[in-house]
This record gives C-alpha cells, sequence and structure tokens, in this order.
C-alpha cells in the first residue's frame, strides 16, 4: 500500500508487557503497531516496531515531522534498584536528612514498615563547612578545597552522579552554584545536579530527595536518550525527540535526559491527556479514565474538562492509590504530577493460591519476558489473560490481528492446575481470577472518586490501555457508572494521547513571604526572572513570537504553619487569590479559616509553546484496519453463564445501539459488553457503552 507524501506524527509508548507505536496522518487517520516490549533495551522494542510499521505502509522516515515518546525508565530504574552509584554532597549537620526522612508512615500502626534505603549510602555522603542563613546572608563562606577531597574520594568509589544541596540554596543559590561547578570541573564525565536548578524552595528533604532521585536516574535516562536516538539515526527519521512528562506537557529529549525526574509518570500521563483532549471533544467534562495495560492498572478523575496535579509524588514504594495523604512508602519527587491512582494488576498478572487456599492476584506480573502462559514464550503460570481467553472474552486464534499467536490448551492447562490446588472448576477459576482482579482495580477507582468525596455514578469511564475495555463494564456495574467511552486505538491511547500534548516546562522560584506583608509590586517583582525565564526556554526551542507562547503564574500557598501547599493560579487581584486559596483549602482538606493568616511558600510557572496547527484532529479513524470477522463464540459472564456471543468489528456498529452480551474485537483491545449493556458509535468513532439495566 503507498500512501500520499505528506507530514506523519509518531507516538511510542513503552509498557511492562507491549511497545505501542501509533502513526497519525494529519487529517487524523491512525496507523499502529503494538509488538513485545524488550526490558533488556526497551530501545530495541521501539526500533523494531517503528521499522514494521513505516515497512507495513511504504511511509518514508523522512515524512515524520514529529516523534514523541512515553517510557517507564525513569521509573523501572528506581523499582528495581539499577540506577547510578550517587553520592551527595551538603551542608555541614545535614548529612543524615534521607536517613530521617519522614515521621509519617503508609501504615501507621505496622511495627514491621520498614522505609526503603537511603539511595546514597551514608559513606558517599560528605558535609561541607559552608553556611547560608534564612535571610540568605553568608554566615560561613565555601572552602572550595574541601571539595577537591571529596571528588578524590568519589573518583576513588568510582561514583556515577553527584547531588549537591546546601541548606538555605533556594535563598542564595552562590555556594551551591560554585560547588556545583567545581565537582562538574574535577569530576569529567560524571553528571552533577544542584537542588537549585530542580526545586529552588523550601523543605530540606524534600530538595534533597527531589535532587538525589534525579541523579540516581540520570545516567541511566541519558544512556536510553542516546540509544533512542542512535535507533531514530538508523531508522531516517530526523524528527526532534520529544518526550511526555508526568504533568501531562512534552518536552525535548535533551532537556529530560538532564532532569529526569519529569517523566518518572510519563507514560500514564500521555493516557490521561489524551482522555481530557477527547472529553473536550466529545463535551463530557465529567470522567474517570482507567487504564489498565499488562502490569497495572491506572485511574484518574478529570473534572470540568481538567485533571488535577499532585505537586509531590513518591517513587519506589509499589503501586500507589494516588493520594496525597498517604506518605513514607517510597521516595519524594517535589514536581508537578497528575494525580494517578495505580494498583498492580493487569493483563499479565499472576494468579496464584495463598496458604488458606484462596486464589491471588498479581501484583506480580509475568511482563513481555516470558509473558502470560498463552503467549507460549515460556511462561507457566496462569495470568489474567489466560483466564480472560479461557472465559471467551479473547480470541482464541490470536491477538493483534494474528500477529501473536495463542496457545489456549497451555493457558488452559495452567488454569486447570490451579483450578486444582483451590479446589474450583476451571471454569469458576478463570472467573475468579477476572472476578479478583476487578476488585483489586476497583480500589483504584474508589482512590480517586468515592475515597475523595466524589460520586463516581455521575462520571463517565473513558477505558483505555489492551485489557481496560475488557473489564469496563464489570468495574462500571461495581461503582455504580452507566456511561463507557472506548476511543479509537483504545489498547494503544496513551500513543496516542501524547500527540495530543503541547511542549511545555514548570519553573519553580523560592517566595517565602507571609501573605498580608506582600504587595503586587512585590509579586510582580519576584516573578519577572521566572517569567524570563519561561520566554527564554520557549524562543530557544522556536516559540519566538510572543503569541506562541502562553505563560501562567501558580503560587504555593498555605495557612502560616502548616507542611502541606495548595498551588493556584495568579490573577490580576491578590484578594481574589486569597478568597481562592481559602475555598480550595475547604474543598481538599474539608475545612477553611478565613481569618487565619496566610503565606506564600514558592511560585511556579507553566510555560506551554502554543502549536501553530490544532494538536487534536476533529475525528480520528483507523487506517489499512485489518477487521474482524463478524463470528459468534462462547463467553462466560458469570450469573448468566456461558453465552453464544456476536463478535464483530468497531466498523459494524453505528449510533443504533446494539444490545449486550457483545464482543467488539479490535487489533489493540477487545471490547466485552456485558447482558445488561447497549453499544454504539458516536461521531469520533468512540465505541459508547450504556447501561440499561437498573444498578
Amino acid at each position: 500500500m503507498t500512501m500520499d507524501r505528506t507530514t506523519y506524527r509518531l507516538g511510542v509508548d513503552i509498557g511492562g508487557t507491549f511497545t505501542d507505536v501509533v502513526l497519525m496522518a494529519a487529517d487524523g487517520t491512525i496507523f499502529s503497531k503494538k509488538v513485545l516490549s524488550t526490558p533488556k533495551d526497551y530501545s530495541q522494542g521501539i526500533e523494531t516496531g517503528v521499522s514494521a510499521l513505516l515497512t507495513e505502509l511504504q511511509v518514508d522516515a523522512g515524512q515524520i515531522g514529529e516523534f514523541v515518546h512515553a517510557t517507564t525508565v525513569a521509573t523501572n530504574t528506581i523499582i528495581e534498584r539499577k540506577g547510578a552509584s550517587v553520592g551527595l554532597v551538603t551542608t555541614k549537620g545535614f548529612r543524615d536528612v534521607l536517613e530521617i526522612s519522614r515521621f509519617r508512615t503508609p501504615r501507621l500502626y505496622d511495627i514491621h514498615h520498614k522505609k526503603p534505603d537511603p539511595l546514597v549510602e551514608r559513606r558517599m555522603r560528605f558535609e561541607v563547612n559552608e553556611r547560608v542563613a534564612s535571610d540568605g546572608s553568608i554566615v560561613k563562606a565555601l572552602d572550595e578545597a574541601e571539595l577537591d577531597a571529596i571528588a578524590a574520594a568519589f573518583k576513588a568509589d568510582g561514583i556515577q552522579a553527584v547531588a549537591v544541596t546546601f541548606v538555605n540554596s533556594y535563598v542564595n543559590a552562590e555556594h551551591e552554584r560554585r560547588a556545583a561547578a567545581r565537582l562538574s570541573q574535577l569530576l569529567p564525565g560524571v553528571p552533577v545536579t544542584a537542588s537549585v536548578d530542580l526545586l529552588p524552595q523550601l523543605g530540606e528533604y524534600e530538595r534533597t530527595s527531589t535532587t538525589v532521585v534525579n541523579s540516581y536516574i540520570r545516567p541511566v535516562v541519558e544512556r536510553y536518550v542516546d540509544s533512542l536516538k542512535a535507533r531514530l539515526d538508523r531508522l531516517g527519521i530526523k524528527a526532534p525527540l520529544m518526550i511526555m512528562q508526568s504533568s501531562g506537557g512534552i518536552s525535548p529529549g535533551d532537556v529530560v535526559a538532564r532532569q529526569p525526574i519529569d517523566i518518572i509518570e510519563s507514560g500514564p500521563a500521555a493516557g490521561v491527556l489524551g482522555g481530557q483532549r477527547l472529553g473536550v471533544k466529545i463535551d463530557v467534562g465529567q470522567m474517570l479514565v482507567f487504564d489498565m495495560g499488562g502490569t497495572t492498572a491506572k485511574a484518574t478523575v478529570i473534572e470540568d474538562f481538567a485533571f488535577s496535579l499532585c505537586p509531590e509524588t513518591e517513587v519506589g514504594g509499589g503501586a500507589a492509590l494516588g493520594t496525597r495523604m498517604i506518605k513514607g512508602a517510597g521516595y519524594p519527587v517535589q514536581v508537578p504530577t497528575i494525580d494517578i491512582a495505580e494498583v498492580g494488576a493487569g493483563g499479565g498478572s499472576i494468579a496464584a493460591s495463598d496458604a488458606a487456599g484462596g486464589l491471588l492476584v498479581g501484583p506480580r506480573s509475568a511482563g513481555a519476558e516470558p509473558g502470560p502462559v498463552a503467549y507460549a514464550r515460556g511462561g507457566t503460570q496462569p495470568t489474567v489473560t489466560d483466564a480472560n481467553l479461557i472465559l471467551g472474552y479473547l480470541n482464541p486464534g490470536a491477538l493483534v490481528s494474528g500477529e501473536l499467536s495463542l496457545d489456549i490448551e497451555g493457558a488452559r492447562a495452567a488454569v486447570k492446575a490451579l483450578g486444582d490446588r483451590v479446589g474450583l472448576s476451571e471454569t469458576d477459576t478463570a472467573y475468579g481470577i477476572h472476578a479478583i482482579a476487578d476488585a483489586t482495580m476497583l480500589r483504584a477507582l474508589r482512590g480517586v472518586s468515592s475515597e475523595k468525596g466524589r460520586d463516581p455514578s455521575q462520571y463517565v469511564m473513558l477505558a483505555i490501555g489492551g485489557n481496560g475495555p475488557v473489564h469496563a463494564c464489570t468495574l462500571a456495574e461495581a461503582a455504580g457508572m452507566k456511561r463507557i467511552v472506548v476511543p479509537p486505538v483504545a489498547g494503544l491511547f496513551s500513543a496516542l494521547g501524547m500527540l495530543f500534548a503541547d511542549v511545555e516546562h514548570q519553573l519553580v522560584a523560592a517566595f517565602y513571604r507571609r501573605f498580608d506583608e506582600v504587595d503586587r509590586a512585590a509579586l510582580d517583582a519576584a516573578a519577572a526572572p521566572l517569567l524570563a525565564r519561561g520566554v527564554d526556554v520557549l524562543s530557544s526551542e522556536g516559540f519566538t513570537e510572543a503569541a506562541r507562547r502562553k505563560l501562567t503564574l501558580y503560587a504555593d500557598l498555605r495557612y502560616v504553619g502548616q507542611t502541606a501547599p495548595l498551588t493556584l493560579p495568579v490573577g490580576e487581584s491578590l484578594d481574589e487569590l486569597a478568597a481562592a486559596f481559602h475555598a480550595e483549602h475547604q474543598s481538599v482538606f474539608g475545612y477553611a479559616s478565613p481569618k487565619e493568616a496566610i503565606q506564600f511558600v514558592s511560585l511556579k510557572l507553566v510555560a506551554q509553546g502554543v502549536p501553530d496547527q490544532p494538536r487534536m484532529p476533529d475525528s480520528a479513524r483507523r487506517g489499512a484496519e485489518k477487521k474482524a470477522k463478524a463470528h459468534v463464540r462462547r463467553a462466560f459472564f458469570g450469573p448468566a453463564g456461558w453465552c453464544e456471543t456476536p463478535v464483530l468489528p468497531r466498523s459494524d456498529l453505528s449510533s443504533t445501539p446494539k444490545a449486550g452480551p457483545l464482543i467488539v474485537e479490535e487489533y489493540d483491545t477487545t471490547v466485552v459488553v456485558l447482558p445488561g449493556w447497549e453499544a454504539s458509535i458516536d461521531g469520533w468513532n468512540n465505541v459508547v457503552l450504556a447501561r440499561t439495566t437498573a444498578a
């Protein structure tokens, strides 16, 4: 098939099981490829998938005008403890900040809970006898001769990255910048990260933790970015490498390589951003995004067409339920992150039995290697995918239009062996695995909805990920939801969603002042350098005209004496800002104290590049689609038992609803429509599921 010569945009998302590749033409036509991920070198899977798709479509690599990527490399590096050997240089007396950390733990009464070990060994934490006061005055001058001895110790130990965090550097960065420059000179080839370049604000532990995490993953991400660039060069793709950030924007690969803490939630953020943009297109402002992949399931709430950002996330502590109230499980990183609840349940989640003979599902995953038993790649333990295959939800012959053949007999044998151990039939075991996975994922849905005072029945579910639409109806029923939207290429929606994102940079400046001591002139003076930085960074990336730059100023505010600030946009009036703070405090924490004094903590700037053309098309259609042939197969629906179920492609749906049970089979996902639900298609080519029976 030869396509017209035009410019295409390419999005690639790496998951724990699959690497998703989406190619989008200017008219919104979508072409895609799904290949197994390559954990030993994730960039290999990217090259394989992109090369196969371009060859299949006979598209020249020179036609790729944009390459956007989301990756789990940063997250996996921390979870697997495979980061760099890091040295820390800090002010005398602050050597053990990482060890002391915070009092708060995720399980307050668990006496056996152990905080994760610091990412820097104590012997590689060095003190410097310098001191800056809280007002910025120099109490003890920096002696650079101390740094020479520290650099020699680092060199002798083979340190691969260095973090520099001096107390009160956020009000006077002179010592910290001099130290970072000197260490960079003495340790050529070793990346040195100064805390003021990442987080110039109050909070010694949080600032140190953020800087150390950045240093820990920086060499790994730098190598990954270099490797990926080399592969793109071999493919002939000349478009600049852009990478999805945790905040929902994209940034150049070179910038991300220096500051990889910005991409810790890269992949999940892309799906949420895509959902938010889709909600605007189809006029759905209240949306609950449910994303189930091969390893984890994620949930996010979109309210009034906007997603929420958390000012801090914790990494390395396992799956999270996405609430700022639960702390202490991992390493704090203070970068804006979309508020996402995550649990260890995906298609590759392994099912087993416990000591009492009951079923367990997850959080261990078979991943891409060896993968579910049905993939016939060496897996021996049954997974959620194996259970769904046995229940008739998935095509028993193959997935991704025949490109991944399945061994259903192997899956049955593995599930039967587990059933024999727990005393259940093959069908009941498979359905039990499916139901337990649903129960685990329901925790994520409730973590962002009912546990935060929201009624999930008032939201529309957006089901994405390779497995999301398989489980969407059962989860929606459990949560009391009545409508589900399954977008085009739902199984690759994160790869598609990142193509809708704007270039974005998050900048921070210290501004620790009582609110009643600040007037508009003082605020503007403090914000001026931040705004100038935003203009400079966007101009360097081609957004030279003022009309193509969007600069939004925010302030972190809290009541005097509190520890948790709230981030609010700064408008024209400080009185309106104070009123907005009290209202937001009431909404988030359940109370407000209008007579209490407020203080500024910091100023933040979101600097966005305004695209010259819309990032999202008016509609999306899959091109060169390998349609499933309409047929009937048996599928198991719990109380309804085994049913002869119609199976058809998305293109066979119309605006006239079709009643379930029904299965919509596609290249990248399968939509399971339960009895009591109806499926139709809307103007944006979404599959829309509506509940017809009472809850």
